[in-house]
C-alpha cells in the first residue's frame, strides 16, 4: 500500500559534522564547540528546510583512549551540556524540534522530568528527550562507579526511570490551572496528582512543579537493537534512531519493532522510525566521491586507528600502516553492525594493509549511508520510506553546516518534487509535526 505520510528528517549534530576530520574543513568554525551562533546557525538552516528536528548526541564524558588520536578528535573533548543548549535554541527557534540525549544512568527522574517539562514550555512545545542507558566505561568513572554497570541492570533501571518521569509529567491534568484571580484559587487541586512512586531502583514522590506541558509530554527518542531495547521502544518511544547496515536489515528492525507495539495498547503510526544516515552529495557522482575522499585524506592515522580499535574493539596503536592486519586481533564476534564486522574481515583477508582498512572503514563506519547525485540519493531515500524500512531519516551530515546546506540545495527539491517532504510546518509542536497522538493522563477521569 502506498504512503500517504510525509517523510520525517533531523539534523544530527556533532558540533562540526559527523565525519572525525570535519573541524579541518576549511568551510568549518573552528571555534563552534564553545560558539552558541554556530549551533544556532545550523538550528536555522535546519528550521529554513522544514526539517522536524535538531538530534543533539551527548555523552557526560570525555573520550578514554589513545591521547594523540583524542587530541585531534575534538567531538566528545569539547562540547555543550546538551540542556543547557536546548534551553537556548528553545528561545531563539520558532518550529524545530529540539532532541537532546539524557541518560537514566546518570540522572535521577525528577531532575530529567522536570528539566524536559521546562524545555518544553519555554519552546512552546518541540522538546524531545533521547533516552539511553550509556555504554562507554569512561562515563561512569565519573559517576561513583566503575564502568559501565551490566546491560540487564541498565535496561531494568531505565525502564523503570521512564515510568516514573511518565508519572511526573502527568502530575498536572489538562485544564488544571484555573488562574481564577476573583476566586483566589490557582489550580484545581482535584487535578493535581501525587505519583508516590517505589520501585526497586526509585522512590519519588512528587508531584513535578511545573505545569503540563504544551505537548502533554515530551516526544521520547530512543536507539538500540538489543532485545531488551527493542522492547522498551515499543512501550515507550515515538522516534527510534536506527544504524542497521542495509534496507533489508532495517525494514526487519522496522517490523520487528512495530509489532511490538500492540501489546502496550500502541498505534504503530505512534513510533517513527528514522535511521541515520551519512549523506555526501554532489552534482556529480565525482564530486560526491571526492567530497569523501578530502576528509579520508585529512584524518590523521591515528584517528583511524582509534576509530578502528572501537569498532573491532582490538588495540591497535602502533601497528603499521603499510603491515597486513594482524588478523590474532580480531574479535570473534563484532561489538557493532554484523554486516559490517564481515564485510571488514572479508577485506583483510584479501590481502589488504592496516592503512587501506582504515581508508575503507572510514568511508563505511556507520554501516549505512549513500554517496552520490540528487537522483541517486532521493531514489536511496524513497525506497527506503515506501518498502517501510524507515518513516524518514537521522540525517548525519559530514561537515556542518557546509553537507546540511549541499543536501538542503540539491536533494531537497527533489524529494518535495516527488512529494515525499513537507513544504510547510503542518502544526506547531514536534508532536504535531510528526503526526503522534498525546498520551492521556494516567490520573484524568474517562
Amino acid at each position: 500500500m502506498a504512503r500517504t505520510d510525509k517523510m520525517k528528517l533531523g539534523t544530527f549534530v556533532y558540533t562540526f559534522g559527523f565525519h572525525p576530520a570535519s573541524w579541518l574543513h576549511p568551510a568549518s568554525n573552528v571555534n563552534g564547540a564553545n560558539d552558541f551562533a554556530h549551533l544556532l546557525d545550523v538550528a536555522k538552516r535546519s528550521e529554513a528546510a522544514k526539517f522536524d528536528f535538531m538530534f543533539m548526541a551527548d555523552s557526560p564524558a570525555a573520550a578514554v583512549g589513545d591521547p594523540n588520536a583524542l587530541a585531534r578528535i575534538p567531538t566528545k573533548m569539547n562540547r555543550f551540556e546538551p540542556l543547557s543548549l536546548l534551553s537556548a535554541l528553545a528561545v531563539t527557534t520558532n518550529d524545530l524540534g529540539l532532541v537532546a540525549t539524557v541518560s537514566t544512568s546518570y540522572y535521577e527522574p525528577y531532575n530529567v522530568a522536570r528539566l524536559f517539562a521546562s524545555i518544553d514550555h519555554l519552546s512552546k512545545g518541540r522538546a524531545c528527550w533521547n533516552v539511553v542507558t550509556s555504554d562507554h566505561d569512561e562515563t561512569g568513572y565519573n559517576f561513583n562507579r566503575e564502568g559501565l554497570d551490566p546491560h540487564a541492570l541498565r535496561y531494568e533501571r531505565g525502564n523503570e526511570f521512564v515510568d516514573v518521569v511518565f508519572g511526573l509529567w502527568d502530575s498536572f491534568e489538562e485544564g488544571a490551572l484555573l488562574l481564577n484571580r476573583e476566586s483566589g484559587v490557582y489550580y484545581d487541586k482535584d487535578k493535581h496528582h501525587t505519583l508516590n512512586h517505589k520501585g526497586k531502583h526509585f522512590q519519588v514522590r512528587g508531584p513535578l512543579n511545573i505545569a503540563r506541558t504544551p505537548q502533554g509530554r515530551p516526544i521520547i527518542a530512543q536507539a538500540g537493537g538489543s532485545e531488551p531495547g527493542m522492547d522498551m521502544a515499543a512501550r515507550t518511544a515515538e522516534i527510534v534512531f536506527s544504524l542497521a547496515s542495509n534496507i533489508e536489515r532495517n525494514r526487519s528492525f522496522y517490523d520487528n519493532v512495530k509489532s511490538r507495539m500492540a501489546a502496550y495498547g500502541r498505534d504503530r503510526d505512534d513510533l517513527k522510525i528514522m535511521p541515520g544516515i551519512v549523506v555526501n552529495v554532489g552534482e556529480t557522482e565525482a564530486e560526491a566521491k571526492a567530497k569523501v575522499d578530502y576528509l579520508i585524506d585529512k584524518m590523521h592515522p591515528d584517528v583511524g586507528r582509534l576509530m578502528l580499535s572501537e569498532f573491532l574493539e582490538a588495540d591497535l596503536r602502533g601497528v603499521a600502516l603499510d603491515a597486513p592486519f594482524p588478523m590474532e586481533r580480531l574479535p570473534a564476534a563484532p561489538k557493532g553492525s554484523r554486516a559490517l564486522f564481515d564485510e571488514l574481515v572479508d577485506f583483510v583477508k584479501n590481502g589488504h594493509t592496516v592503512g587501506e582498512l582504515i581508508r575503507h572503514y572510514a568511508e563505511k563506519h556507520t554501516g549505512n549511508g549513500i554517496t552520490g547525485t540528487p537522483t541517486q540519493i532521493a531514489d536511496y531515500m524513497e525506497e527506503w520510506f515506501e518498502t517501510r524500512a524507515a518513516d524518514g531519516f537521522i540525517l548525519m551530515f559530514p561537515t556542518l553546516p557546509s553537507s546540511l546546506d549541499d543536501f538542503v540545495r540539491l536533494v531537497l527539491p527533489e524529494l518535495r518534487r516527488r512529494g515525499l517532504f513537507r513544504e510547510e510546518y503542518e502544526g506547531r509542536t514536534l508532536r504535531e509535526n510528526l503526526g503522534i497522538s498525546t498520551p492521556a493522563n494516567r490520573f484524568a477521569k474517562s
